[in-house]
């Protein structure tokens, strides 16, 4: 594989590996290992169940958390393949990138913090490493999945507005290309996911988005006015500004590599900044449309009325545990000794689905 990645790509060879050794596969490369790891997780498939913006039962057709990291692997597939790095690693590191969110979205990250505030507090970005590397034991010779070490590094290092990276045990600066592809791929899937779902749900309308000059150039490429079924139009539109999105930051990458003269891994990880950006214009527009949708749609009434019962509902659930932790699951309560009660109770009810959660609040 590394025959067909750029020198300063990850690859087998510049990688530092796995934490616990492991030997060689027959026909897989150690990062489509990661990959394959992640989504057989039953962390990854929970995410089905897991609010993106809508809560999952209130649409069939509205974003998961399952379905927006597939999205987001996707688009990342697409930077990676055409900039020669690693394609397996970044989608390993696509789809992992949300398994530590809680349910209910952001709301219910915020409420989880608060009720760990004196036990070390939740970030979800820290939670996606806890995961991987102590929740998840499917193998009987080592705790985690013994990813690589570089979608490891991916995983702690994503930052976007939603996403603080991992403060702690990474020495690099930064991650790698392909982690970086992740943060602006992330980006790109769900301002342009979400403006379709809020156009689906109604609370964003076609004059609306048509003050958003993505939007504008959008519709003027894939000519939305000539495209009377109205789905159809506000879907060619979402998906034409991922195009133009993803076209811009390949060309704006390979001008800021070039020109840092990045010639090997290291160099990357040894730079603060990432090369893997949008041009000045394209970003000046996402954040335009970030903007609205916070606006518009994030902070609209209905939107607001579920996020702000999160707080309870997750609330009812952490006490009902913490009042009798032995009403967990037995690998939960096994686990108490290890991190402590409140740690792990945090562990258990990060991972529930939405409905599974309200379902704890009836019992």
């Amino acid at each position: 594989m590394s025959d067909f990645l750029q020198n300063y790509a990850v690859t087998e060879a510049n990688s530092k590996g796995r934490r616990f050794s492991e030997p060689g596969h027959a026909y897989r490369m150690p990062f489509e290992r990661d990959r394959d790891r992640i989504i057989h997780t039953s962390a990854f498939r929970r995410l089905e169940g897991k609010t993106q913006v809508f809560m999952p039962q209130t649409n069939d057709h509205y974003r998961t958390r399952l379905t927006h990291s597939i999205e987001v692997a996707q688009i990342g597939r697409t930077i990676a393949k055409s900039l020669g790095l690693n394609e397996a690693l970044t989608e390993a590191a696509g789809l992992a990138h949300d398994l530590g969110h809680s349910p209910f979205g952001h709301s219910g990250e915020a409420a989880l913090n608060d009720l760990m505030k004196n036990f070390g507090g939740f970030e979800h970005n820290d939670q996606t490493l806890r995961i991987v590397d102590l929740l998840e034991r499917p193998y009987p010779d080592f705790v985690g999945l013994n990813l690589m070490y570089e979608t490891r590094l991916a995983l702690a290092k994503h930052k976007t507005a939603f996403d603080s990276p991992h403060k702690k045990s990474f020495i690099e600066k930064n991650c790698s290309l392909e982690g970086q592809i992740i943060d602006l791929a992330d980006r790109i899937a769900y301002n342009c996911h979400d403006l379709e779902d809020g156009l689906r749900a109604k609370l964003l309308n076609y004059e609306m988005i048509m003050k958003i000059e993505l939007c504008v150039q959008a519709a003027a490429r894939c000519q939305a006015d000539d495209i009377s079924d109205t789905f159809i139009r506000n879907t060619r539109i979402a998906k034409t500004i991922i195009d133009m999105l993803v076209g811009d930051c390949i060309e704006a990458a390979r001008t800021a590599i070039t020109g840092e003269h990045i010639e090997n891994l290291q160099q990357v990880l040894n730079h603060t900044d990432n090369f893997i950006v949008l041009s000045d214009d394209a970003e000046t527009g996402l954040i335009q449309l970030e903007d609205f949708l916070w606006d518009n749609m994030y902070e609209h009434p209905s939107v607001k009325a579920v996020s702000a019962q999160a707080a309870d509902w997750l609330a009812k659930v952490f006490n009902k545990f913490k009042t009798n932790s032995k009403l967990m699951p037995p690998y939960y309560q096994g686990l108490i000794g290890e991190f402590g009660l409140e740690r792990t109770i945090c562990d258990y009810v990060a991972g529930m689905t939405d409905w599974y959660c309200l379902e704890m609040i009836k019992d």
